[in-house]
């Protein structure tokens, strides 16, 4: 899955498309949560919804066009099919029904990669002691079958088998998946729970928060500060290590961000924002450095990588008002930016 890397119709039958190549403006960036280019995203003409994210893979498997027009299906209906066990032993994806389902999607080619599977191995067995149904499917980038057999061998879940290319490459189109390791944890329904897997297996090592249903507002650390390039964050920096100070900050933010994300939810887009608390640590302390933000706390800042830009409010108390007139006119795009 090469690709570079940034700093997953009118009436049925008509379609429209967003093809992104540097420079364009930036908005479009976020709002379609572009990381890599070239992208080819196909958008529905008359509401602007995502139809896919991933067009250049649709354009490679079906460039006839008779799937078009290349809308959303449910799992079930492109997971079907027989799957694998490394044992050689197969089995029907009607198996996975009623469970949970980490879509893994992985090669041994990867460091990345390969470290994630180690700490997920001990996830998922801890998962399923707890009696929790849970199976993960592994989703091959390997560039052999090979290589996806030395690495599958390490696997204890079940895999798409490598030899079938077109339901690996129909899975990730379905999730628009533009880099790897990627993990999406499915509900039993086969709807997504969270495209951040691979941050929650390792924010949550003893999975305690399993299905890691999204938090509002999350304390930045080294394993979730990946999520900074997905695009504009509000970042709440405060001037204490004492879980205590950090809670409150993060008590203060989180109805302005459940109430953004509702919003955005119920239009069936993604929130324009994530939301993080960063206390005092040598990450923050990076943070800042890269960023050439002032030493203050509390200091209310959003920061956009792709665009590098930032916006702040260094003010002597963050109160919600604060929050919320801040995150509306950085919205309504009153905010003037500073350069990162």
């Amino acid at each position: 899955m090469a690709a570079a890397q940034r700093g997953d119709w009118s009436q049925p039958t008509s379609a429209a498309f967003v093809t992104s190549f540097l420079p364009i403006p930036l908005k479009l960036w976020n709002k379609y949560r572009v990381s890599n280019v070239p992208s080819l995203i196909f958008i529905d003409a008359a509401t602007g919804k995502v139809v896919c994210r991933n067009g250049l893979l649709v354009i490679r498997d079906d460039p006839e066009g008779l799937e078009f027009p290349w809308g959303p299906k449910p799992f079930s209906e492109v997971v079907a099919g027989p799957l694998l066990r490394n044992n050689g032993q197969t089995l029907d994806s009607s198996a996975l029904e009623g469970s949970h389902v980490g879509v893994y999607f992985s090669a041994h080619w990867c460091p990345p990669c390969r470290s994630l599977t180690r700490v997920l191995v001990e996830s998922y067995q801890k998962i399923k002691e707890a009696g929790q149904k849970f199976e993960i499917l592994f989703v091959s980038a390997d560039r052999s079958e090979d290589s996806f057999k030395q690495y599958f061998s390490e696997m204890p879940w079940v895999a798409v088998p490598y030899a079938d290319e077109a339901r690996r490459s129909r899975l990730n189109r379905l999730y628009g998946i533009q880099g790897i390791p990627t993990l999406i944890v499915l509900d039993p329904k086969g709807e997504v729970i969270t495209r951040q897997g691979r941050v929650e297996v390792l924010n949550d090592v003893e999975c305690r928060e399993f299905p890691w249903h999204p938090k509002p507002v999350l304390e930045l650390t080294d394993s979730n500060a990946v999520q900074l390039n997905e695009g504009p964050c509000l970042v709440l920096f405060v001037d204490s290590e004492d879980d205590g100070e950090s809670e409150a900050a993060k008590q203060l933010i989180q109805p302005i961000a459940e109430k953004i994300i509702a919003k955005y939810k119920a239009k069936e887009e993604e929130a324009p924002l994530l939301f993080f608390v960063a206390g005092e640590d040598d990450m923050t302390d990076s943070l800042r450095d890269y960023t050439n933000l002032p030493e203050a706390a509390p200091l209310l800042t959003i920061l956009d990588m792709s665009a590098r830009a930032k916006y702040v409010m260094d003010v002597e108390e963050i109160t919600p008002e604060i929050v919320e007139a801040f995150v509306s006119d950085f919205l309504a795009d009153k905010l003037k930016p500073e350069p990162i």
